[in-house]
C-alpha cells in the first residue's frame, strides 16, 4: 500500500473501531546539513525521515500515536491500541476534549524553487561555506572563532481527516547560520545570526551572505574599539527591525497563545499575562499593529494549511495597540466558543500539532527611517541585540545591544558598547510613537511543548521610535 494510503487507512480503521473522530498527518522529510569550524569540516548530516503521526478521539478522550513502519498491519495494530488508549482516557478525564467545526479542504500546494535543492552537490555547499570562510578571513578583522553553517531540507506532507480534510504540501527550504567571535584589546564579541527561507538555492544570492558577514564584523569591531557607555536616565530609543523583530515574537506572540491563556503551558515554557478576558484591552499605542502571517511568501515560517487541516490566514494579535485575536488552534478555539485561525503546527510527523507562531511582526507605519531619529535629542539606536531575557508571563524584559548607537540632535554618533533596554510589555508598546514604513525579516527557530518542539518562524516589522524609555545596565 502506498504510504499517503496508509494514512487514509488508519483514519478509516478508526472510525470502524468507534473512534468519535480520527485524523492522520504523513510526512516525509529529506535533509541535508553542512557546517565549518574555523575553516575545518565538520561531521555532515544527511537524513531521510519518514512517518505517520495519528490522533484519536472517543468520547472525549484522546491519543496520539506515531510510527516510522510503513506497514498496513503495524498501523492497523498501532490504530487499534491508540482507539483502546482514548476510550480508557474518555472514562478518566474530567473535561472531553472536543474541536471547533472547521471547513474540511482539499488543497494541494507546493513551493516551487528557481533552483533546485536536489541539483545543487556536496561539492558546491561546501564550497558555498569556503568562499564565506574565504571572506572572513580575507578582510583583515580579528575574528578568532568562526562557526558556519548550510543546510537545506524538502518536506512533504499529506493530512487527512475523518471530516473529509484532505491536504497536500511540498515545501523546500535553505538555511544559512553564523556565529562569528571577534577580540580587540582584550574584549570580546560575538555575534550570531540566522537566515532562512522557504525556497530552493536561489536563496542564496538573495542573502548576500559574504558580504553581510563582513559588515557586521566590521560594525562589531567599531563597537569594541570605538564604543561609549550609554545615555543615563529616560531617553528615546530607535529600535531596529531585528530588537522590533524580537519584541514581537516573545511579547506579543508567546503571550498571545491560547494554549499558554489556559495555562497548558504553565509548566513547560510559562504562562501569559493576559487572560480570555483580554480582547480588547489596550496594550500599546495607536501606531501599533502586530499581525501573525503564515501566508507571508519565502518566510521561514510559511504554510497555506495548519496540521489540523485548517486554511491559514493572517490574525490581527494587536491592532492600533488593542488586543485583538489570540492565536487557536481547534481544541482552545473550541474552549473559547470560535473557529481556528489555523495556528495549530508540529513539529514533525510524531509530534502532536499544538498552538504555534508563524510570522510574527509589527506592520509599516508612515515615517521614513531617517524621521525616526527626527527631533532625538539625546538618545540610543539599538540596531541588533545579542541577549534578551523575558519572565514566564511575558510582561518584564530587556534587550541587550550587540550595535547600538547615540543618537544625538537627530542625528546617529558614536558607537555604545552596551545598551539594555529593561522595560514591561505595555510600556515597550505604549511608548511607540513612530513607526517606519520598510519591514525587515529575521529567522528564528521556536521552542515549545513537551517534549520540546521546534519550529522555523520569521519575526521582524519596521524600525520604530519609543519615547523616555529607561536603560539599564
Amino acid at each position: 500500500m502506498p504510504n499517503k494510503e496508509l494514512a487514509d487507512f488508519a483514519v478509516k480503521h478508526a472510525l470502524e473501531l468507534g473512534a468519535t473522530f480520527a485524523e492522520a498527518r504523513w510526512e516525509r522529510e529529506v535533509s541535508n546539513g553542512f557546517s565549518l569550524k574555523n575553516g575545518v569540516p565538520q561531521l555532515a548530516g544527511f537524513e531521510d525521515v519518514e512517518g505517520i503521526g495519528i490522533r484519536l478521539f472517543y468520547h472525549g478522550g484522546v491519543e496520539q500515536v506515531s510510527t516510522d513502519y510503513m506497514d498496513k498491519k503495524h498501523v492497523s495494530e498501532l490504530v487499534e491500541k491508540g482507539v483502546r488508549n482514548a476510550n480508557a482516557s474518555a472514562k478518566m478525564v474530567k473535561e472531553p476534549v472536543l474541536l471547533s467545526q472547521e471547513e474540511a479542504h482539499k488543497k494541494s500546494y507546493e513551493v516551487k524553487e528557481k533552483r533546485k535543492i536536489a541539483n545543487v552537490d556536496v561539492d558546491e555547499k561546501f564550497e558555498v561555506l569556503s568562499d564565506v570562510e574565504k571572506a572572513v578571513k580575507g578582510s583583515g578583522l580579528p575574528v578568532i572563532s568562526r562557526y558556519l553553517s548550510l543546510g537545506d531540507s524538502v518536506n512533504e506532507k499529506y493530512f487527512v481527516s475523518s471530516d473529509g480534510a484532505r491536504i497536500s504540501s511540498v515545501i523546500p527550504r535553505v538555511y544559512f547560520s553564523y556565529i562569528i567571535t571577534l577580540e580587540n584589546a582584550g574584549q570580546t564579541r560575538q555575534r550570531h545570526f540566522q537566515l532562512e527561507q522557504v525556497g530552493g538555492y536561489e536563496r542564496l544570492g538573495e542573502w548576500k551572505v559574504e558580504e553581510r558577514i563582513v559588515d557586521e564584523g566590521k560594525a562589531l569591531l567599531k563597537v569594541l574599539k570605538e564604543g561609549v557607555a550609554a545615555p543615563e536616565g529616560p531617553v528615546d530609543v530607535v529600535c531596529a527591525p531585528e530588537v522590533v523583530g524580537i519584541a514581537s515574537h516573545e511579547s506579543v506572540g508567546h503571550p498571545y497563545e491560547a494554549d499558554r491563556i489556559m495555562g497548558r503551558e504553565a509548566a513547560q515554557a510559562g504562562e501569559s499575562f493576559l487572560t480570555q478576558d483580554d480582547i480588547g484591552m489596550r496594550i500599546g499605542s495607536e501606531a501599533v499593529t502586530v499581525v501573525d502571517d503564515p501566508t507571508l511568501e519565502g518566510s521561514a515560517g510559511y504554510y497555506l494549511y495548519d496540521d489540523e487541516g485548517v486554511q491559514a490566514r493572517r490574525k490581527m494579535l494587536m491592532t492600533n495597540g488593542v488586543v485583538t485575536e489570540f492565536l487557536h488552534n481547534r481544541e482552545t478555539a473550541y474552549r473559547m466558543g470560535m473557529n481556528s485561525n489555523g495556528g495549530a503546527r508540529a513539529m514533525d510527523y510524531e509530534s502532536e500539532a499544538i498552538v504555534r507562531m508563524s510570522n510574527t511582526f509589527l506592520l509599516p507605519g508612515d515615517y521614513k527611517d531617517e524621521e525616526l531619529f527626527e527631533g532625538v535629542k539625546k538618545g540610543v539606536y539599538i540596531k541588533s541585540f545579542m541577549e534578551w531575557n523575558i519572565d514566564d508571563k511575558r510582561m518584564n524584559q530587556k534587550y541587550v545591544s550587540s550595535e547600538a548607537y547615540l543618537v544625538e540632535n537627530g542625528k546617529i554618533t558614536k558607537p555604545v558598547k552596551r545598551a539594555v533596554l529593561e522595560t514591561t510589555t505595555k510600556d515597550f508598546w505604549s511608548s511607540i510613537d513612530a513607526v517606519g514604513k520598510t519591514p525587515e525579516y529575521f529567522t528564528g527557530n521556536c521552542g515549545k511543548g513537551e517534549p520540546m518542539q521546534g519550529v522555523p518562524v520569521w519575526m521582524g516589522g519596521p524600525g520604530a521610535r519609543l519615547k523616555s524609555m529607561r536603560l539599564g545596565v
